[in-house]
């Protein structure tokens, strides 16, 4: 009967162990489910920053780029205004040295007789004393 008894308290301590062996594999399940849930929080955490950085990043490249832009047009604008500008200088040189030159040719060829000096002298004159 000993033997018996002996052999009923090595099957209920190992009965007794395995339950505590399957408590503890259910605490470690439990324990593992929360360290998993937990990474994900937290891996899904770190792409949502990921994706903020992104997203800043871009939108930083994208204001610098129009910034950079409206510069490059501003400057294109100017220059051809200075451009602009100068071709309408050297027009209007252009134009009154042309008009120099043709009112020249005209003075001449009306002076080149004795008979038109004359008359150009007598309404100069009369011009004068008119004043």
């Amino acid at each position: 009967m000993a033997g018996l008894k002996e052999r009923e308290e090595g099957i209920e301590s190992a009965l007794s162990e395995a339950k505590k062996a399957k408590e503890e594999m259910a605490g470690l399940k439990a324990d593992n489910e929360r360290l998993l849930a937990e990474a994900r929080k937290e891996r899904d955490k770190m792409l949502q920053e990921a994706q903020q950085i992104a997203a800043s990043i871009i939108q930083e490249a994208k204001d610098k780029a129009i910034k950079e832009s409206d510069g490059m047009v501003k400057a294109a604008k100017d220059e051809i205004e200075v451009s602009k500008e100068a071709a309408l200088a050297e027009l209007k040189n252009y134009l009154a040295s042309t008009s120099l030159h043709i009112a020249e040719k005209l003075v001449r060829k009306n002076l080149s007789n004795d008979a038109a000096q004359q008359e150009l002298v007598k309404e100069l004159l009369n011009n004068t004393h008119s004043n």
